[in-house]
């Protein structure tokens, strides 16, 4: 009987253990206090704890994922005032990044800033999720944020693969009541043109197919194939260039199109450095149209 018990627990250690290695993330979460005023600074240390555990724990899609596939991501709360002792205002910055065939390259998939995200919190308060219910805004947005990555990712490597995920990150705007949209800015059409509303809106936009299409030549087509043959790489990367300016022609300025430009800037001035005088040409007028600020940093290409 003791054996036979011995046998069942290590089944369940086993399974346990294949559960945490099936997780889509890894990861990195910290939580900067700019004003800390009456707050107890464990309050933040333990919130960093939750978030971490909130996102890497949670089980976001049927998928498995071996530990080395898990998606690396940052995520950074930086709390810019404090409402109350338990209400706070903060800065979320968002990065994840998948790795390219065939080299130890890593290619950021978003750079994101969400400016004024107000949330609640209590020490030791547990985030919960549920997909078609709205339990605070906190983990709305951490949980919009993981679909929004996924979304990317699986995009990445197969035509509109994230479909699903983004309709997920939808659903999670859409389970937002009116009152808390109300009070908890950035899940509406009128809290301005840059924020959760437009970017998940800009990504199931039938004008931005053509975009998503890119997406996935440029980095399965493009930088995956680049360790292997780099010239075919870059005639792809040029081709998914021009069809986001083509997106932004028919789309003018959509949130997805600068959400592209800041991630992926300094990636194309590093591969069009090596390019051929065509192809930098091409790649200074299409970047120049697309992202307006930067474009002293394209023409430096050449």
């Amino acid at each position: 009987m003791k054996a036979m018990k011995k046998w069942i627990f290590s089944l369940a250690l086993l399974a346990a253990a294949g559960l945490a290695g099936a997780q889509e993330f890894n990861f990195t979460v910290r939580v900067n206090v700019q004003k800390l005023q009456n707050v107890d600074p464990r309050v933040f240390q333990t919130l960093e704890s939750t978030v971490l555990e909130f996102l890497n724990n949670q089980k976001w899609t049927d998928d498995y994922f071996e530990n080395e596939e898990r998606i690396e991501a940052n995520l950074l709360i930086t709390v810019q005032e404090e409402i109350s002792p338990t209400s706070f205002k903060a800065d979320i910055a968002v990065q994840a990044a998948r790795p390219t065939y065939g080299s130890d390259y890593s290619t950021p998939l978003i750079n994101y800033i969400d400016k004024g995200v107000t949330f609640t919190y209590e020490q030791f308060q547990p985030l919960q999720f549920s997909l078609n219910t709205f339990n605070d805004n906190l983990s709305s947005v951490l949980a919009f944020y993981a679909y929004i990555i996924l979304g990317l990712d699986y995009d990445s490597f197969a035509p509109f693969g994230g479909e699903t995920h983004l309709q997920r990150a939808m659903d999670i705007v859409n389970a937002v009541p009116q009152g808390a949209a109300a009070s908890n800015p950035g899940w509406r059409s009128l809290d301005g043109n840059r924020n959760r509303y437009w970017l998940i809106e800009n990504l199931l936009s039938p004008r931005v197919r053509p975009m998503r299409q890119a997406w996935y030549d440029y980095h399965r087509q493009g930088l995956d194939v680049a360790p292997s043959d780099i010239a075919t790489a870059r005639a792809v990367m040029v081709a998914a260039l021009e069809q986001v300016r083509n997106v932004d022609q028919v789309y003018p300025n959509t949130m997805i199109v600068q959400m592209f430009s800041d991630t992926k800037s300094s990636e194309i001035l590093e591969i069009f450095k090596r390019g051929t005088p065509q192809e930098q040409n091409t790649v200074i007028q299409i970047m120049t149209k697309i992202d307006p600020s930067n474009a002293s940093n394209y023409r430096a290409i050449k």
